[in-house]
């Protein structure tokens, strides 16, 4: 049962630093949408978006830090 609500609030706080981080850059929140929760390659991701491979890995990157920090409370990871 604690495990099931750990799991849950890790969900929610991702749910609630993915609509922040939208908010402050809405391609780098579709980004991991489609890369973590639709399944799409790198390749998928970009062609999707119209944008290069290079700009889905540079923003994926920031997207990935930005999250740690803010669900993390500014904790290094």
């Amino acid at each position: 049962m604690v495990a099931a609500a750990k799991s849950n609030g890790d969900l929610l706080a991702l749910d609630e630093g993915l609509t922040r981080l939208a908010a402050i850059d809405h391609r780098q929140s579709q980004i991991v949408e489609l890369r973590f929760f639709s399944g799409l390659t790198i390749e998928e991701t970009a062609a999707v978006l119209g944008v290069s491979l290079t700009t889905v890995k540079d923003d994926l990157n920031m997207a990935k830090a930005w999250l740690r920090r803010e669900i993390g409370g500014g904790k290094a990871t």
